[in-house]
């Protein structure tokens, strides 16, 4: 098996087309086609997580933070990133991050998160907008439901928790085949007429490739005749943070004691307590503070995320609990996210959870 079957497998799960403008995830150095032997899983890549990897013969890292965030300009020992770049290359290490993608993902970190506090339901908080597609396709009266069947199994058809979601219209659709080709039907430098379906399917923008494909090898004319639309709806399975309902409400402190036992976090910064009971819990891994406006307006009674200013705890004005639980704490499973995702994959490999604590917060 090669380093691109794990990658290619991490992008089905969480697309490289859902990062953020600023983020540099997916494969960041080393050749894809390299025989993969083992992986170290990590949410930073220190020098330190690089001497585990070479110590534990791993021949890929995969962290959640990218070690390349920025252009590099040069490399020299005063860059931070030059030590594990001389390494990986010298140890034939590929690296590999799963970053805003995995944020942006509805069964990504955050769900981990919640889980971990015994919430199950839950939906992404800030959907994503100009990821959706439209595709109209017209078919062969005859064929319709075999084109219809190849686009839904290759991911078209989605609509919130509906699938197999489909227009179709019948009508007539005309043609002339030149000498050079080789119609299904009717003849060449004949007009023909031919009954045939408007099949109109919404997708994601990042399986076009994969729909299109799947449509050409099904559909029997020699020319499929096909449209696509952007459109400006949500897609309702990824954006930014997540928002569930505990299955019993519970007072603010005793959910602020919970949440510090079941992600061992040593310290809570939070706003006022406002003495209403926890149901609605809206969650951003990481830095979410852009988030706590969506938060109030999807009427959450509690907003969990990292990295808060002194002036983003005013303003609330009781309608809300806003918590700082720090950004390490509230990512450090991703390590446990793509043990369990690799291993339910690919149960014959090697995925080791890094043991290097990385986090640069200390607390007395």
């Amino acid at each position: 098996m090669k380093i691109s079957d794990i990658t290619r497998y991490l992008e089905t799960l969480s697309p490289l087309s859902l990062q953020e403008d600023y983020d540099n995830c997916g494969l960041l150095l080393g050749d894809p086609d390299t025989e993969f032997h083992q992986a170290l899983l990590c949410l930073d890549l220190t020098n330190e997580v690089m001497a585990e990897a070479v110590s534990k013969k791993c021949n890929l890292v995969i962290s959640h933070h990218p070690f390349i965030f920025k252009g590099l300009k040069k490399l020299t020992p005063s860059q931070p990133e030059t030590l594990v770049i001389i390494s990986a290359i010298k140890h034939n290490i590929a690296i590999y991050a799963i970053h805003t993608n995995l944020d942006n993902t509805l069964h990504g970190l955050n769900a981990l998160v919640l889980s971990k506090l015994g919430i199950s339901r839950y939906r992404i908080l800030s959907p994503k907008t100009g990821l959706l597609a439209k595709l109209a396709v017209f078919c062969p009266v005859d064929h319709t439901g075999k084109v219809r069947h190849a686009l839904f199994n290759a991911g078209a058809g989605h609509i919130g928790e509906y699938d197999c979601c489909s227009f179709n219209l019948d009508g007539e659709g005309t043609f002339r085949a030149s000498d050079r080709a080789n119609p299904f039907v009717g003849e060449k430098n004949n007009i023909h007429v031919e009954n045939e379906t408007r099949i109109e399917v919404i997708f994601p923008r990042y399986l076009e490739n994969r729909i299109i494909s799947a449509l050409i090898a099904a559909h029997p004319y020699e020319e499929v005749a096909y449209d696509i639309y952007a459109l400006h709806n949500k897609l309702p399975r990824a954006g930014a943070g997540l928002i569930g309902e505990l299955d019993v409400p519970c007072g603010e402190t005793e959910f602020l004691e919970l949440v510090k036992q079941k992600l061992d976090i040593p310290v809570i910064r939070h706003s006022p307590l406002i003495l209403s009971p926890v149901r609605l819990v809206a969650l951003c891994t990481g830095s979410g503070s852009f988030l706590i406006q969506e938060a109030i307006r999807s009427q959450a009674d509690v907003f969990l995320t990292a990295d808060l200013k002194y002036h983003d705890f005013f303003g609330l004005d009781n309608r809300m609990l806003l918590a700082d639980i720090g950004h390490y704490e509230s990512e450090q499973g991703v390590k446990e996210w793509l043990h369990d995702a690799l291993i339910e994959k690919f149960p014959n490999f090697a995925f080791l959870i890094s043991e290097v604590n990385t986090n640069p917060v200390h607390y007395l």
